[in-house]
């Protein structure tokens, strides 16, 4: 499983009800269903990973985030889940605003454009980045907002967003992020993991 997943699923407190937002085939909600907490939903817009979810015995619904989340009662989970699905949406702030509408925390990650790998590409090549977490050339990419972790944590200080929790990815080795090494985190990890509350 990745490392991303076993952080994501630490950070959950077990037999809460959780929403899995952009679930994907289910491998994370899988592991947390066996292991953490039965109480777990998913949200999918392809059919496919729907299927697979299915097949895996996973509770999910097609569907589309930025329509879907606002069909969801207010505090109906006590925890929602965006595993690098952010940068993806047209309207990510609406997205953030209505995971803390419906969750009591919500878990964030996002792919780091500020990582060095990420500007030595576009400083020394002059392209697009390709790496393990930004795997798409330019032109086949889902993303369309690029964000870095000091991006995300400005958003969140700029909106009053509570922003209690905050970890740094990089080569499977996890590390806090702090208003002092910020600037640091933000060049050399591959991954920013988030908890935020209203």
């Amino acid at each position: 499983m990745k490392e991303e997943f076993k952080i994501i699923a630490n950070s959950i407190q077990r037999e809460k009800s959780i929403l899995d937002v952009g679930c994907g085939d289910g491998e994370l909600m899988k592991f947390i269903y066996e292991n953490i907490s039965k109480k777990i939903r998913g949200l999918e817009i392809s059919k496919d990973n729907v299927q697979k979810c299915i097949q895996k015995g996973l509770t999910v619904i097609e569907g589309n985030a930025e329509m879907d989340l606002r069909q969801f009662p207010s505090n109906s989970f006590d925890y929602v889940i965006l595993s690098q699905t952010l940068q993806a949406f047209l309207n990510p702030e609406k997205v953030i605003s209505d995971l803390l509408r419906i969750g009591k925390t919500s878990i964030v990650t996002i792919p780091n454009f500020g990582f060095w790998k990420v500007r030595f590409n576009l400083l020394f090549k002059g392209t697009m980045p390709v790496t393990k977490t930004l795997p798409n050339e330019w032109y086949n990419t889902p993303n369309l907002h690029m964000c870095s972790i000091k991006d995300f944590v400005n958003f969140c200080n700029d909106r009053k967003i509570n922003l209690f929790k905050s970890l740094a990815l990089t080569n499977n080795k996890v590390s806090s992020i702090n208003k002092f090494n910020l600037n640091f985190k933000n060049l050399t990890s591959e991954l920013g993991i988030f908890l935020i509350e209203k």
